[in-house]
């Protein structure tokens, strides 16, 4: 595994390599690096947007782009994307991970959002949450475990909020069952599904905890109807922005 991920890293450009020169950098040049990719969490708002599979996470993102100009960023739709990009380097791990439920190295799934946060921020958008350099984002379906939380963290930026959407497993496979008969993704079925909670209860459940010891989670109960999910939602999203 360790040679799989020095190779995405190298395709990543993220162990800092140039070219074909191996010298080392200064701290100082190091620190300045860092410092270059990192976003000010003052100016640039992520909210993270977590909840079990169909617990309704995309349906909500939609309505709360609309109501505060959110760009949304979903951690599934990139790496699906990457894995589809004709010359991926690591199109096939991602793929296999995807099938078997299992959760792609950190270092891509963070470079990826990192990058699309990037692009975003150089569109120049309109609305009040993107003047003078300041964005926001809606990163739904991640961080997804501990380790993705804390390198984000480190080299992206805080979240300002983290949105939890909390129903039942029932409710969640008979969404997900119904969505697979026209989604065409190929881990909308029962076995992937089931693998799919498993990983859930197992590695995300802690990053809720940990978010919640720092009084940044508002969980809200996904099993109502659209519209009263997006009321609470709201709500919660209109607190900190207003903040």
């Amino acid at each position: 595994m360790p040679a799989i991920l020095d190779k995405i890293a190298h395709a990543l450009h993220l162990d800092g390599r140039h070219g074909g020169h191996k010298k080392s950098k200064s701290k100082a040049s190091k620190k300045a690096t860092s410092a270059a990719t990192t976003f000010d969490s003052k100016t640039v708002n992520v909210v993270f947007v977590l909840g079990g599979p169909g617990a309704g996470k995309g349906t909500q993102c939609k309505r709360l782009v609309e109501d505060f100009g959110f760009c949304h960023l979903s951690a599934g739709d990139l790496l699906r994307a990457e894995q589809n990009r004709e010359g991926s380097e690591y199109g096939t791990l991602i793929q296999n991970c995807i099938k078997e439920g299992s959760l792609v190295p950190v270092e891509v799934t963070v470079n990826l959002i990192k990058n699309a946060m990037t692009a975003a921020l150089k569109e120049g958008r309109d609305g009040e949450g993107w003047k003078d350099g300041k964005g926001r984002f809606l990163v739904d379906g991640f961080p997804r475990q501990m380790d993705q939380a804390e390198v984000f963290e480190k080299e992206v930026c805080k979240p300002s909020l983290v949105l939890f959407f909390s129903t039942t497993e029932e409710v969640m496979l008979a969404r997900l069952l119904e969505r697979g008969k026209t989604s065409g993704r190929e881990d909308d079925n029962e076995e992937s599904i089931k693998k799919r909670f498993h990983t859930y209860k197992e590695q995300t459940m802690p990053v809720i905890e940990y978010y919640e010891k720092q009084g940044k989670v508002a969980t809200v109960d996904s099993s109502g109807s659209v519209e009263e999910v997006h009321q609470h939602a709201s709500e919660a999203v209109k607190k900190v922005l207003s903040a």
